[in-house]
């Protein structure tokens, strides 16, 4: 299972990464949207956990992009240090499988990727 990490904190970045792939899972990170944009241009992936608050483009225009410009529906898990109400009726209208806030306990993140993959 690939998924790609998409958080504007390196050290966040590189945990995550290490916890998923300890896992079992294959990842990829990206710091910023631009970044992002081109992993999903070239890549397929089981699940994407972004970061809402991301440079040059936010959680939520990475998850337009996918689901209107490449037409896809892969999950996505949103990591945010903000537990804002319209933030999460946003991410709900875009078909969100996960909304965690910073901090989170990492075990939670993964049982929530695999309940969401059936792995």
């Amino acid at each position: 299972m690939k998924i790609l990490i998409c958080e504007d904190n390196r050290l966040a970045n590189k945990t995550l990464s290490v916890v998923l792939e300890r896992e079992g899972f294959e990842t990829e990170t990206a710091e910023d949207g631009n970044e992002a944009i081109k992993f999903l241009q070239k890549n397929d992936y089981d699940l994407l956990i972004v970061d809402i608050h991301l440079p040059y483009h936010s959680g939520l225009e990475l998850v337009k992009f996918v689901r209107s410009e490449q037409e896809k529906d892969t999950p996505v898990i949103f990591l945010t240090a903000f537990s804002d109400p319209q933030m999460q009726k946003q991410a709900k209208e875009l078909g969100i499988d996960g909304y965690i806030v910073k901090p989170f306990n990492p075990s939670d993140l993964v049982q929530k990727i695999r309940l969401i993959l059936n792995k």
